[in-house]
């Protein structure tokens, strides 16, 4: 390793953790790196491992309140090797920027809060209550041998959370400008229809499937879900496409497909918006004689913490070190922070985005040495109450 337990610089720790190849789902060394210093740090550490997914809780102190940093070691698939200024796994600082898969999301990140803990205990000492880390390898994957079943997991044991940063890359333009309070849901649709093959020319003895698809889409997109909810925008539901592969323009084909994505507010749950389609579907059929059947996915629930001393914590803390003031914003898309609400006050701030999940993914390197300090006064004014 690259620093010691006790003086642990947040770029260089960033460095061994990209050093480890962690492409979800494997752990790829990641999480025996970060488990190690933490146990130097003296954390009680345990593994869950659920399927084919490594996950780690770890927790300094026994008493409450427990102030949770939840994150991810897997990242994202590297893409076209060639296309990289660097071996991806291979870090590399130039011109002041940290290069390598999971640089910004979010290693930089679980480095910066690692660090910010030991300078925390070094100038200060334990804290009045308890620190912990909720560690996943799954969140850039399935999503569903992670967080989603580590939290009941920790709940059996005894593990309450009190209130839990999630360390993703919140910031759109410089560090500082904006904390995540909310996300709105996401349910993924897809529609067949069923028909029957024939010739054009001879309509009734074939059943096109495509005209009772396009009148539900259309049933769908016209309906204005709301008009947004406190702290969010209007929900939006988007056809992301729609297919036939029909090559023949003399053939009406035996079936029609079309998929789309609703990204929703607190005025309505996954399974509100289930039943809306599957009755839109089914109002279709019977007038149409048609053959539609919906296959639907709830990817998340939305999720809402509302302005309150934990997010004024946060706020204050970044303008003491960046002299910004976050906005509270529930846009973009879905995190682990939607299991997390289930259990305790959940917020999401981390680094600048802009390159996540990109070739030549990179942070500066300054921003991880800020993040680490706005890291650092959180901790010291969520224990300072």
């Amino acid at each position: 390793m690259t620093m010691a337990p006790n003086n642990i610089d947040p770029v260089n720790f960033t460095i061994d953790l990209i050093n480890c190849p962690s492409v979800t789902p494997i752990e790829g060394g990641a999480l025996n790196l970060l488990e190690d210093v933490l146990k130097d740090l003296g954390f009680k550490t345990k593994r869950y491992v659920f399927e084919d997914v490594d996950n780690l809780y770890a927790r300094l102190g026994d008493a409450s309140p427990n102030l949770c940093f939840a994150g991810h070691t897997d990242v994202v698939p590297t893409g076209d090797l060639n296309k990289w200024n660097n071996p991806p796994f291979e870090a590399k600082i130039i011109d002041g920027d940290l290069f390598g898969r999971g640089a910004c999301d979010m290693k930089s990140a679980i480095a910066a809060w690692v660090a910010a803990v030991q300078k925390y205990l070094t100038e200060i000492g334990a804290p009045k209550g308890s620190i912990s880390l909720l560690i996943t390898g799954d969140e850039e994957g399935a999503a569903i041998n992670g967080t989603r079943k580590l939290l009941p997991a920790i709940a059996q044991d005894g593990e309450k959370i009190d209130h839990c940063i999630v360390g993703e890359p919140t910031c759109p333009e410089v560090l500082g400008d904006m904390i995540k309070n909310g996300r709105r849901g996401s349910i993924n649709c897809t529609i067949n229809s069923h028909g029957v093959q024939g010739h054009v020319a001879y309509p009734t003895l074939a059943k096109n499937p495509i005209p009772p698809l396009v009148e539900v889409l259309h049933l769908l997109q016209s309906n204005k879900l709301d008009d947004g909810a406190e702290g969010f925008q209007p929900s939006n539901l988007e056809i992301v496409t729609i297919d036939v592969g029909n090559p023949a323009s003399n053939v009406i084909p035996e079936n029609a497909t079309a998929r789309f994505n609703i990204r929703f507010n607190t005025n309505h749950s996954g399974n509100s918006l289930k039943q809306w389609i599957e009755k839109s579907c089914d109002d279709v059929n019977a007038r149409m004689s048609a053959e539609l059947k919906p296959d639907i996915a709830i990817s998340g629930e939305p999720f809402f913490t509302k302005p309150c001393h934990f997010t004024d914590i946060i706020q204050d803390a970044a303008k003491e070190i960046t002299g910004l003031t976050p906005e509270l914003s529930t846009t973009g898309g879905t995190s682990d922070a939607r299991f997390i609400k289930d259990y305790c006050p959940v917020v999401e701030f981390g680094i600048v985005g802009k390159t996540l999940h990109k070739i030549n993914e990179n942070v500066a390197t300054k921003d991880i040495y800020a993040l680490r300090d706005i890291y650092y006064k959180i901790i010291e004014k969520y224990f300072n109450l």
